[in-house]
């Protein structure tokens, strides 16, 4: 599914306008009665409610339902006039209220549908007066729905007075709140938000979602995110290069290997795993599980000799060879050379989980990657290694994955994690082309950069997720799917979804044993399969 920020939707409404004809107001009254259709919906669910309550018939309310809407003077303030118009022909109650600008200041294709909302003789008023603020506290709580048409995607930095107060209102009285767009004080491009944004309900917004919809604190500020068609050209949607993209079943579909009916194990992908030393055996199993259970046909678990025996016992489907140690744990330039000659006659390598920080080790890590000849997944202590020498990165000939959680990333750049987290879409691209390398970086949401700019963002996952191993099992589901013949850049995508799906099956909440996860690889394959058959059809659809 494709992902637009606030400036290139902007553009894509030009572009409708001007390429292909469509003038502005019909987009926007089309925007209006999706909203007010959802609104709808919202209020036969109200309605339900009151029909199951012990109140006595002839006090419930006589009319479909009681809504607000609190408009700003831009055009998201322009798709709520027209909602509330919409509503008003559906035998809704509305009040329209005009937050921090006047009614003379409205212009363009919003000032058209106010002036629509005046001749069908719609309740209508401006705030600005302490009085005024109480007629809108009143008219809310005596609402089943409010409408937030403030701001919308235009939204960044903080929240100026009257807009703050109407959000703290909005979030105050505990009533069904719909957005239009985006929540008022939620940034459309990296879902920052200010103190007292909008916590909504749902979220209308338009043909395509925003990207700050995928990332926190916005995600869970938006609700749920219905995405409504307006009417722009399909051409226009499918041509428009975003190249940002949210991992859907369907695209995980597409990429996913398709095993022969006649294949051997040979034709399922050898992966090489170099990883464990003997305080972190613990993290190499699960690796070399991860890449068994993701389809790999033949795993070989490369280890420090200390290690084998432990990891020998723990693994029955790997074959675990010992590497030479300068001490216990502690690889040199034999075992790289060791590790080399075996990787290169493999289809992929991982390198990096539980393999120690000693320099020695570090200084092998990096031997290895500067002359490795296969695709290569960098994960973990391999990461580290290349702390101050990523220069390695860019003389690899060797496609590359590297998979660090924001600590990580820090380590790498020398960003702070919070700058990080705050920016992980541009984070992400900005790396993913200096090192010529496919980022995958964890956390949430985990977002995959190509090389080329593409970039990924993750749709599933659970907060259980968050325990030790989880991103070991990650590194093995990349190098199984990987090592069956597709891209490295394909398996991190169809990786980070299953991981995800996986993870969310095993456990919802708290308690996962990361290497769980692995175990339901299986089932979430299956449901990709499923969802992937399912097409909506309708005007809307649930992100």
């Amino acid at each position: 599914m494709k992902l637009v920020t606030a400036q290139e939707m902007k553009e894509i409404d030009q572009l409708a306008t001007e390429k292909y004809g469509i003038p502005g107001l019909v987009l926007m009254d089309a925007a209006a009665k999706q909203v007010a259709d959802e609104v709808m919906e919202l209020l036969r669910d109200f309605r339900n409610e009151d029909r199951d309550s012990d109140v006595p018939p002839v006090d419930r309310m006589p009319t479909l339902g009681k809504v607000v809407v609190l408009c700003g003077g831009g055009n998201n303030g322009g798709d709520g006039f027209g909602a509330a118009r919409w509503l008003s022909c559906y035998g809704v109650q509305v009040k329209v209220f005009l937050i921090g600008t006047s009614l003379d200041k409205i212009s363009g294709d919003a000032a058209a549908e106010l002036a629509m909302v005046r001749n069908a003789g719609i309740a209508l008023a401006e705030v600005q007066s302490e009085e005024d603020w109480l007629h809108v506290e009143l008219a809310i709580e005596r609402a089943n729905v409010v409408v937030d048409a403030i701001i919308g995607t235009g939204f960044a930095g903080e929240l100026r007075a009257p807009a703050r107060r109407a959000c703290q209102l909005m979030n105050k009285l505990g009533k069904h709140v719909l957005s239009i767009d985006m929540p008022t004080g939620v940034n459309a491009d990296d879902g920052s938000a200010s103190e007292d944004a909008v916590r909504a309900e749902i979220t209308v917004t338009m043909e395509l979602p925003k990207t700050g919809f995928l990332l926190y604190p916005g995600k869970e500020l938006a609700g749920d995110v219905c995405i409504a068609s307006i009417g722009m050209p399909t051409k226009l949607l499918d041509e428009y290069a975003s190249g940002k993209y949210r991992i859907t079943p369907q695209i995980v579909q597409k990429l996913l290997p398709i095993r022969a009916a006649d294949a051997h194990k040979g034709d399922a992908g050898r992966v090489v795993v170099c990883a464990g030393s003997p305080d972190f055996t613990g993290a190499a199993a699960m690796c070399a599980n991860a890449a068994v259970k993701a389809g790999a046909g033949l795993v070989s678990l490369l280890t420090p000799l200390s290690s084998r025996d432990v990891l020998a016992l723990k693994l029955t489907e790997v074959m675990v060879h010992g590497l030479l140690e300068r001490s216990p744990g502690v690889l040199g330039s034999a075992a790289a050379s060791d590790v080399l000659t075996r990787a290169n006659k493999a289809d992929v390598l991982a390198i990096g989980p539980g393999l120690g920080l000693s320099d020695s080790t570090q200084e092998a890590v990096r031997d290895i990657l500067s002359k490795c000849e296969v695709p290569v997944v960098i994960d973990a202590d391999a990461i580290t290694a290349l702390k101050d020498n990523t220069e390695v990165l860019t003389q690899m000939t060797a496609p590359k994955v590297l998979t660090p959680h924001a600590g990580e990333m820090s380590r790498l750049t020398g960003l702070s994690v919070e700058e990080i987290n705050r920016n992980r879409i541009n984070v992400a691209r900005k790396y993913a082309q200096e090192w010529q390398a496919v980022v995958v970086l964890k956390g949430a949401p985990t977002v995959v950069a190509c090389p080329n700019g593409t970039l990924y963002i993750n749709s599933t996952g659970t907060s259980a997720l968050a325990t030790g191993g989880s991103g070991d099992v990650l590194t093995g589901i990349i190098a199984g799917l990987a090592a069956q013949g597709i891209s490295l850049a394909e398996a991190a995508v169809c990786g980070v979804y299953l991981h995800g799906a996986a993870g969310s099956m095993a456990c919802e909440d708290v308690g996962l044993a990361a290497d769980e996860i692995s175990y339901y690889l299986s089932d979430a394959r299956d449901d990709v399969r499923h969802e992937a058959a399912c097409v909506c059809t309708r005007s809307r659809k649930m992100l």
